[in-house]
This record gives structure tokens, sequence and C-alpha cells, in this order.
């Protein structure tokens, strides 16, 4: 049993709750997901089960898409809602300065992760730390934000919708934006509407996961050049051998008449092995 699961996780759970109700779903130790939501987040979560957690790179990897609601004049600890309050400010500002603050962050940045996120510090959370009252620094990370669109504004708030790469902190942009504003700002309501090409209107809610919910990894990491070869090359290939097949490009994903074998990379003539499914 191999697949992904695309489930739309409600505020409240953890990511690694939805992997644990997975398991008992599936009755499987070895799941996973690409790409943690924190647990006053809703939206996209996926999921591998058995072998499938050898490719979530291969989702990891992907833009993700975000919608956002921010308030603007209140700096919190968290940078969003549960948080507690640090500041709070009084809030003059015009739509076209709140979006003019929001374009300035598109493109290639350097973003320093929330002290309360899961980045690890010396092997251990930020989170747990920063909750046991310990200073937490940590280093800045380059990442990419590739559109950050304000659609509404009022008073003192403002939705958005981000795309950006895997590793960016909607909280931090958030934040940016109110410190760009000189008011501050936090994150109110946060929600994953797309990983790549994967919509959160595919996925199914927690509560009704069932194995039927389980998807082909061909069908859901169609974003790779596919390469379809016969029974006899798709047991070479399954068993990390390489085999004569003309590609191009860095990545494909080999499949055999039973489905996905893995992910093998063109070369001279031959695809070779990158990350295998196996048996």
């Amino acid at each position: 049993m191999t697949g992904f699961v695309l489930v739309d996780k409600p505020p409240g759970p953890t990511s690694h709750d939805v992997v644990d109700a997975v398991r008992k779903v599936f009755d499987l130790r070895r799941v996973g997901h690409a790409g943690t939501l924190d647990p006053p987040a809703s939206g996209l979560l996926v999921v591998a089960v058995g072998p499938a957690t050898r490719l979530l790179r291969y989702v990891q990897e992907l833009p993700k898409t975000y919608e956002a609601t921010a308030r603007l004049g209140v700096r919190t600890t968290t940078l969003d809602a549960t948080g507690d309050e640090v500041s709070r400010s009084d809030v003059d500002v015009s739509p076209p300065s709140i979006r003019a603050a929001a374009a300035a962050l598109v493109g290639n940045i350097e973003q320093i992760p929330p002290a309360v996120s899961a980045v690890k510090v010396s092997g251990e959370r930020a989170y747990r730390k920063a909750r046991r009252g310990e200073d937490v620094e940590l280093a800045p990370r380059a990442v990419t934000v590739y559109a950050f669109d304000v659609p509404r504004t009022s008073a003192d708030a403002f939705d958005a919708r981000i795309v950006c790469s895997s590793g960016t902190y909607v909280r931090t942009l958030v934040a940016d934006v109110g410190e760009r504003l000189g008011c501050g700002a936090h994150v109110v309501h946060l929600r994953r509407t797309a990983i790549g090409h994967l919509s959160v209107q595919d996925a199914v809610a927690l509560d009704a996961v069932d194995p039927g919910s389980l998807r082909a990894v061909e069908d859901v990491l169609t974003h790779l050049p596919r390469v379809d070869v016969d029974a006899d090359r798709a047991v070479l290939a399954r068993n990390g051998r390489s085999i004569e097949a003309h590609a191009t490009g860095d990545n494909v994903l080999v499949c055999g008449p039973d489905g996905a074998v893995g992910v093998f990379a063109p070369t001279d003539g031959l695809l070779r092995p990158v990350t295998v499914l196996g048996r």
C-alpha cells in the first residue's frame, strides 16, 4: 500500500496529529507529511503512506499558496492571534501603502523564522525553548516570495494571497508588513490553499479520510515528466537498476504497468535511480 492522501486540515490539530490519524486509518506506521501547518492554520496537508514517504521531497519543494487575514496595530509574541500581546499602536495607513509594503517583500529575500516555530535549535524545536522562556536566536534563511497580493483592506486589517517557496513563514511576512507601516501586525487567519498544482479543493476532511482517499503516486506527482516502461524494465528499475530510455530534464517519474516505480535522472540514454519505491 503506497500513495498520497490530500487532507484539508482543520484549525487545532498539529500536522503530527494528522499523520497519527492517517496511520490509524491505514494501520501503517510509515506515514509522513510534506510541509508543516501550524495548529491554528487550516488547509492542504499532503500525507504520504507507505513507500511513498520516500517521495515527499518532490512535494515539499513545490511553491505554497496561502490566504491570510492580518490585523494591523497589534504585535504578538507568536506573530499570530495565539500569542500574547506585545504592543499596540494607532493605525493610520492607506490601502496603497499596505499594498506597497507587501509588494516590497516579493522576490528573493532573507527571513528570520519566528521564535515559536518548528525550526530546530541545537537539536530541539525552537517553540519548546521559547515556551520555557529561553531566548531563541534563529539565523536568517533565504526564501522566495512569488506573489503577495492584497485584495481587501480595512481600517485596521487586510486580506492577502501569498505564493512562496517552501520554508517561508507567512507570519513573518505579515509582521514585516506591519513594521514597514510602523504599526505592527499579526496573522488572525491562515489557510493553505495549494501546494504547487495540488489544490485544497481536491482534499478530504480529516474526519473523512478512509482507505479510498489514497491517491496513486503517478496521480499526485504530475509535475514530474513521466516515462512509461514495460514490465521487464519496471522490474529492473524497482530493483534500483539503471534502464535504457529516452528522456530529458533533471528528474522523471518512471511508471510500469503496475504504477509508479520511482524517480530517475536521465543520463546518456539511461535512466539512473534517484529515489526508488522498492517492492
